[in-house]
């Protein structure tokens, strides 16, 4: 049978999706999204930034599209709105940012600035989803802006603080994607497939359109610029948003954006073995802060987990969470 994507989604069923495929799809994402940082800032090196990732995003797109027909899924445009939101934030805001701050900005400590997306997740899913920030949520958020303020480094305005904003501004648009996905699940059941294909297309004719007019020379076709755009269009763009949105659509908003962990450790790994990339002292203790900060959270999200299984509950949302009261989870 299948469901109307337009048609508001009906009472939720009783058997909720099995979260551990929803933390392996976040473990598999680590690793490609994480190593893809060195890939992305291999391929630009290649290709002006918005006309890579205008190539990645509308290849991604193609890629899918017979993968959709074939598997005999709903192809029509899935809730319209909510997709072109979607795909003006998550494609072109997201993709765009990064690319233009890994231009003149190193993977590593792009990586990291772009997921402070937990945290925008954390304070914007307050007044829009209720999903309250609580004890050490706190601590954590006052972390990773202390290690902001250290890798940005406000009082030397010079060198890399536009690339650090720009990959900040990218974490923002990635945040409020996640928002935007989990309102429409609120109202619509959609089929992952077709939306994330057409989200991608909607999001990549913005950046053909900024490439067009940014359009400084044409990509060098060599054999690394190949490899990097292959490796952008099919296992860190399709498959990868595909999990992605998986992950969202079964765990919580914010136990999906902290699941995302790993991948800044990855990245800045990778970067620094492929790449060469030593972070400066303030730089690394930065990284390190944010990283610790995002450490908390996960650690904070797995206790409640562990106390909702001893009592006997089925996890739920976080403003939905029965059997712990107020102070059970402010105190952790």
């Amino acid at each position: 049978m299948t469901i109307d994507p337009d048609r508001p989604s009906p009472q939720p069923p009783a058997q909720r999706p099995n979260s551990k495929l929803a933390f392996a799809a976040l473990a598999l994402l680590a690793l490609i999204w994480g190593y893809n940082w060195v890939v992305m800032k291999v391929g630009i090196g290649y290709s002006d930034p918005f006309m890579f990732a205008a190539l990645r995003a509308f290849l991604g797109a193609v890629v899918l599209f017979p993968i959709i027909i074939l598997l005999r899924r709903p192809i029509r445009l899935p809730a319209p709105l909510f997709t072109i939101i979607l795909g003006i934030l998550q494609t072109t805001g997201f993709v765009g940012l990064i690319m233009w701050a890994l231009k003149s900005g190193a993977a590593g400590r792009t990586s990291v600035l772009v997921y402070t997306m937990p945290f925008w997740l954390l304070l914007m899913a307050w007044p829009v989803l209720s999903e309250r920030i609580r004890g050490a949520q706190w601590l954590a958020v006052g972390l990773a802006f202390l290690g902001l303020i250290l890798i940005l480094r406000p009082w030397h305005l010079a060198g890399t603080l536009s690339s650090s904003l720009l990959a900040i501004a990218g974490g923002f648009c990635w945040g409020a994607s996640a928002v935007i996905v989990k309102l429409m699940q609120r109202r619509y059941t959609v089929e992952i497939l077709s939306f994330t294909a057409w989200q991608m297309l909607i999001g990549a004719i913005p950046l053909i359109l900024v490439a067009g007019f940014t359009f400084e020379s044409g990509p060098q076709w060599t054999g690394s610029f190949i490899a990097a755009l292959a490796f952008n269009v099919l296992p860190a763009n399709a498959l990868a948003w595909l999990l992605w949105l998986y992950a969202l659509r079964t765990l919580p908003a914010g136990t999906a954006g902290l699941g995302t962990l790993a991948i800044p450790v990855v990245g800045v790994l990778s970067a620094w073995i492929q790449l060469g990339e030593r972070p400066s002292s303030l730089e690394a203790i930065g990284m390190l802060l944010i990283i610790g900060a995002l450490a908390i959270l996960t650690a904070r999200e797995l206790m409640i987990g562990r106390r909702l299984i001893r009592r006997g509950f089925r996890r739920q949302e976080p403003n939905d969470r029965q059997g712990l009261s107020d102070q059970d989870v402010a105190g952790m």
